[in-house]
């Protein structure tokens, strides 16, 4: 029981810290697709996304090194700031697809809704796959001899 007590700790952990990330998402999307890119269909629905990720990673990235897995960092350096983060940014990138796949596939199933309303639906789906990624790959526990 005191495991799965501690995974389900460090998930709400993830989840609240990864609202911020959401919002950073969010705001930087709305205000690419809706200022920057308005009315190019590749820089609303893939480009604006790239780029609001990026910036939601090094959010994430944050709170998730310095907040839910601190206890799993043996030294805060700066060396090991950017080894994990590259880690990080890593596993990202592979549930970053799966955002942008299901983004994707709701828009063009839902009759072209708003691409916020895909994004967060996208999110949803992903986030299961970034979590089990950052437990089990980028703060993976290391077993004292």
């Amino acid at each position: 029981m005191g495991r799965y007590k501690g995974i389900a700790i460090r998930y709400l952990g993830f989840l609240l810290s990864t609202l911020a990330g959401t919002a950073v998402d969010m705001l930087v999307l709305w205000l690419c697709s809706h200022y920057l890119f308005k009315g190019y269909y590749w820089g609303e629905y893939l480009l604006s996304p790239f780029i609001s990720f990026e910036c939601a990673v090094l959010t994430n990235f944050a709170f998730a090194y310095y907040s839910v897995w601190r206890d799993r960092i043996s030294a805060h350096t700066l060396r090991s700031f950017f080894r994990h983060y590259a880690g990080y940014n890593l596993s990202c990138t592979g549930t970053f697809l799966i955002k942008m796949g299901a983004l994707l596939l709701i828009e063009r199933f839902s009759g072209g809704w708003d691409v916020l309303i895909c994004n967060i639906l996208a999110l949803c789906v992903s986030g299961i796959a970034n979590f089990v990624l950052n437990e089990r790959v980028v703060f993976r526990k290391v077993d004292s001899k």
